[in-house]
């Protein structure tokens, strides 16, 4: 089946782009003039995903304000009056998912897909729920000009993503993928870590990536955000 929902990551504290997140959630600081957030809702609208989930802690008022200007997708906000870390999150809105794989992003992504290999639709190609349990999307380091990239996963023949401790791998995690709500079985009601979910996947040899074909930048510091900034104004000005 293909996914036609998603949960965006946006309840975290963005400290190191501070100072620029001290009056602002990470997923609202711009590029170009239009935030890292609403990037990311174009991209899903665009995709025809139906409902989104967004998680929010830290100024989450921020982001409350933002989205009510959107008619679509359809947005479910998750207030975590506690933050419940990257997995936790999650499974606090499994019931949102109807027990169907879905997509799970962060807020503070910011990609440009191929024009003939959209990211979110060579994921849904590539989805096969028989054989996976998570599909993530990685980034080949060599393509990173903007912004550092960091060789997360090494990726097999056959398709199977396998996390290089030491950071050799050729490809960074983009932080987009696509799980099965199964993987959340057994786990703790306390908050938890998604890289645990990664790597429990892939010693079962049921984690897979899809190599993306446009452009992912690692924005983590205000010095990552002026180089993309200067490169989105000038191609988005031509």
């Amino acid at each position: 089946m293909i996914p036609d929902k998603a949960f965006i990551l946006a309840a975290g504290f963005g400290t190191r782009m501070r100072p620029l997140t001290e009056t602002m959630p990470k997923p609202m600081v711009e590029v170009a003039g239009r935030s890292l957030l609403e990037r990311t809702l174009d991209h899903l609208e665009r995709a025809r995903i139906q409902d989104v989930v967004i998680n929010t802690h830290y100024l989450a008022e921020k982001i409350n304000e933002h989205v009510k200007k959107r008619a679509e997708p359809n947005i479910i906000l998750s207030h975590e009056p506690d933050i419940l870390d990257t997995a936790g999150g999650i499974k606090h809105t499994l019931d949102r998912f109807n027990a169907e794989p879905f997509f799970v992003l962060s807020g503070d992504g910011l990609w440009k897909d191929h024009p003939q290999a959209p990211a979110l639709k060579t994921m849904t190609n590539l989805w096969d729920p028989e054989k996976m349990d998570i599909l993530i999307l990685l980034q080949p380091t060599k393509s990173m000009k903007l912004t550092r990239g960091v060789g997360d996963y090494h990726l097999e023949p056959d398709g199977r993503a396998l996390r290089a401790i030491d950071q050799s791998g050729a490809y960074m995690f983009t932080s987009m993928r696509i799980n099965h709500p199964r993987i959340f079985d057994d786990t703790p009601d306390t908050p938890f870590s998604y890289l645990q979910l990664l790597d429990k996947a892939q010693e079962q040899g049921r984690l897979y990536g899809a190599v993306h074909q446009g452009d992912w930048h690692h924005i983590s510091t205000p010095a990552d955000l002026e180089a993309v900034n200067q490169a989105y104004r000038e191609k988005e000005a031509g």
